[in-house]
């Protein structure tokens, strides 16, 4: 058997502060805790044999398996099958709602046989630290306690569990109608021990949790033809959520590449300002006003502080508690994902320069009256003194949204991005009658314009182009453009475009972002279609008129996502999924785009 699972492998659970991977095979092989960003317990993902590990799973390794999840929740079934019998591992984690940081973090596996006899096989051997720090181990009936420096792993069992030097191991064998569980509860060294285990109290917790996830999903307004891959992208946008404070991650991850054996192996866990703020419209579209409007408070937060180098209100990214320091390093130590060396803690890319950050910013803060009707004076004021800002720095390069480090250019999408502050601030101050230098941010949004129609567009192309001074490059960015109200969706200029990107950068109905070749990036290796775009591709070519490319490549992405209905933030060459998994980016973009689709096809019909 591979050592390294296909990224795909694998199912989310989480309790909405963090979130583990459970491969097809019951191996919980990524978990850290108490945040998304904390140091892992669980890495064998991204090193077999020094991340740690905690599996469930038949005894017999024959045994056939099967993944999904209980409908509309997010518990897991990893299921069994042989000819003795076929047995189920339950996984979930009992979900935090409250906006204090939970004290321990359960996850919970329970085993069950639903036909014939299973034998399971347990083993939890956790590395903390990324696999940094030593750990011991105390060992009494039906509880075994991993103690490492501020942090303690209590593992609970309804059988036997025996040392296996500093880790544990156990089985149990099941007949039908039988079932055991595992819980593995996380806390500080000077938290309260959990309570003991009771086979009651982890049923009235599945079914609390089933039903916390069900009534949760009844909330979404959804009425659409695709209502399985909205829910399961719904549900993975809030298991992506830190509940305290409404930030999300951009993915459960870190270290995953973008092209096996190369070194674009970035650390997701943290928030981004764009993917965030673009995840306000995605939950709107579905009803979600609170989380929608949770995000625009953590984010009216970050303008308040003005955390940004150089006097800038916004760096692009934070973790989840709005600390703005996310300094990078690399952990030499671990091999990383099928040898993708390196593996990055941190991410240096939160002291770059992308101005495009503060178009999605207002885009976000002005989506809805449900959150701009909320803002007041002094909020009001932040964002003035933000776009006042805006005025004296738009006319710079930048490193733009896909974080190259190959030097600053002046990228079309970032000059787009800032023309869409300017007329969401100038739409919310009429509508509002807020006080604004409206002369001031009407000319900057007019120059913004001018400059980008002159500069961004390539007459040899007959495109809008990545960056200014090169038009050969194209970027799939800029499908963004007829969203923001840049262009109009079916203009001459942006069809042209559209066609120009269906020759370089769409294959088989899959979008590249840009070509690196043409437009080098500062790093190695090549990497696969990305997720995003191809839904973004999608959104564009619904508004503009063309349905049956739309529908049919929106359909045809659907038989790229994994067995329970995950994206990562790639597809390979080999339809592979690749890069950090789940990415909410992939997901949110997939409900943008069935969103527009769905009422392009209804007015069709109309």
């Amino acid at each position: 058997m591979d050592r390294y699972p296909p990224i795909a492998e694998h199912g989310l659970i989480g309790d909405l502060q963090t979130a583990a991977l459970v491969t097809s095979r019951g191996v919980v092989d990524w978990f850290a805790a108490p945040r998304f960003d904390s140091p892992s317990i669980f890495a064998a993902l991204l090193d077999q044999d020094r991340g740690g590990y905690f599996r469930i799973a038949s005894a017999d390794p024959d045994a056939s398996c099967k993944q999904l999840y209980y409908p509309d929740t997010a518990i897991l079934v990893t299921r069994f099958m042989s000819p003795d019998g076929v047995g189920e591992v339950l996984d979930w984690m009992p979900p935090h709602t409250g906006r204090a940081p939970a004290v321990r973090h359960t996850l919970i596996r329970t085993v069950r046989t639903v036909r014939g006899t299973v034998r399971f096989d347990m083993e939890c051997r956790p590395r903390f630290d990324y696999g940094r720090a030593a750990h011991r181990l105390e060992l009494d009936p039906g509880v075994a306690v991993f103690r490492a420096p501020g942090v303690c792993a209590h593992l609970q069992s309804t059988f036997p569990v025996e040392r296996d030097g500093d880790d544990v191991r156990g089985s149990v064998t099941l007949a039908v109608g039988e079932a055991a569980a595992v819980v593995l509860t996380v806390r500080g060294a000077d938290a309260q021990a959990p309570p003991p285990l009771s086979v009651d109290g982890i049923t009235h917790q599945l079914w609390d949790a089933a039903d916390f996830w069900q009534s949760w999903v009844r909330g979404s307004n959804y009425r659409g033809r695709w209502p399985d891959m909205v829910n399961r992208s719904a549900i993975t946008l809030k298991l992506l959520t830190y509940a305290p404070t409404g930030a999300p991650v951009a993915a459960a991850t870190m270290g995953l590449p973008e092209q096996v054996g190369g070194e674009r192996n970035w650390d997701y866990r943290y928030t981004w300002v764009r993917d965030g703020s673009l995840s306000v419209r995605a939950l709107l579209d579905l009803g979600f006003v609170e989380e929608a409007t949770a995000f625009t408070h953590w984010l009216g937060d970050r303008l308040r502080e003005s955390t940004g180098k150089d006097g800038e209100p916004l760096q692009i990214m934070y973790r989840v508690d709005g600390e703005p320091l996310l300094t990078e390093e690399i952990l030499g130590h671990l091999e990383g994902y099928r040898g993708s060396a390196p593996v990055r803690l941190g991410n240096a890319a939160a002291d770059q320069l992308q101005l495009d950050i503060y178009g999605e910013a207002l885009y976000a803060l002005s989506e809805g009256r449900e959150i701009a009707v909320q803002a007041g004076y002094r909020a009001w004021k932040v964002l003035s003194r933000t776009l006042d800002w805006l005025s004296d720095s738009w006319d710079r390069p930048d490193e733009g949204i896909w974080e190259t480090r190959g030097g600053r250019q002046d990228f079309t999408y970032s000059r787009i991005m800032c023309w869409s502050a300017f007329d969401r601030g100038l739409r919310l101050a009429a509508e509002f009658s807020r006080p604004a230098d409206i002369d001031r941010w009407t000319k900057t949004r007019d120059a913004i314009l001018y400059q980008v129609m002159e500069r961004g567009w390539s007459e040899s192309h007959q495109a809008y182009v990545q960056h200014y001074g090169d038009d050969a490059v194209l970027d799939a960015s800029l499908l963004l453009m007829p969203r923001v109200g840049f262009v109009a969706p079916k203009d001459p200029s942006w069809l042209s475009t559209l066609d120009a990107m269906d020759r370089t950068l769409v294959s088989d109905s899959l979008v590249y972002r840009y070509d690196p070749a043409a437009s080098p990036d500062g790093l190695r290796g090549s990497e696969g279609t990305f997720s995003l775009c191809t839904f973004l591709y999608v959104d564009a070519l619904a508004r503009a008129g063309r349905l049956r490319p739309a529908r049919y490549t929106f359909e045809k992405m659907h038989t790229y996502a994994n067995h329970v209905g995950l994206f990562a933030e790639e597809v390979g060459p080999s339809g592979e999924q690749l890069g950090n998994f789940p990415q909410a980016f992939t997901h949110l973009s997939l409900i943008m785009a069935a969103s527009t689709l769905d009422e392009a096809l209804d007015r069709q019909r109309g």
